[in-house]
């Protein structure tokens, strides 16, 4: 499932939109960092009609007709499949990762969402795990940085791991002390 689809399907486990509020949801959950088309929109919620995982109806409202959109109980039961399985890249990657924490609650089971959080922390706890790296293919840490700007990134970005792991022990009950360690 793309990301733009599981932020269909997300968006629509909260209520029925039409094609213009989900893009509107869509691009506030995104930021600045991405901009949604109708040309986006309207293919993934055609995909996702043909599979049966939406509805579609047109309302006429003040003259202008609009698609309303409606998640189906397999919607429901795609969605929740796709959050409880996020691995690898979906949980590594920022954007992806932040769309399943936006729809984790919609997974039913607190192990199996403790499952998904505790992916994410074993990820951020590897040592051997860096986000940025030089041509070589070497981790890049700020002693191998003189430009102030690119040390700026690696600091913030550094932090925000740290804050993020420090959330993650606290919401799975994890010992702050030792990585991976039950509380």
């Amino acid at each position: 499932m793309s990301v733009i689809e599981m932020m269909i399907l997300g968006f629509l486990s909260e209520k029925t939109m039409c094609g213009y509020e989900l893009r509107k949801k869509m691009e506030q959950l995104q930021g600045d960092m991405r901009r949604f088309s109708d040309g986006a929109i309207y293919p993934a919620t055609a995909r996702l009609t043909k599979a049966g995982l939406i509805s579609e109806r047109t309302d006429v409202r003040d003259g202008r007709q609009r698609h309303l959109f409606t998640l189906e109980p397999a919607g429901r039961e795609a969605l929740v499949e796709a959050i409880a399985d996020a691995d690898g890249f979906i949980v590594s990657d920022f954007n992806r990762w932040r769309v399943v924490l936006t729809f984790l609650s919609v997974v039913p089971d607190k192990a199996t969402r403790d499952a998904v959080l505790r992916r994410r922390y074993d990820l951020l706890s590897r040592k051997d795990v860096h986000f940025f790296y030089c041509d070589a293919g070497n981790p890049l840490t700020l002693d191998h940085i003189d430009d102030p700007y690119r040390r700026g990134l690696v600091t913030v970005h550094d932090a925000y791991v740290e804050a993020e792991l420090e959330w993650l022990r606290a919401t799975l009950g994890l010992d702050g002390n030792r990585p991976g360690a039950e509380g």
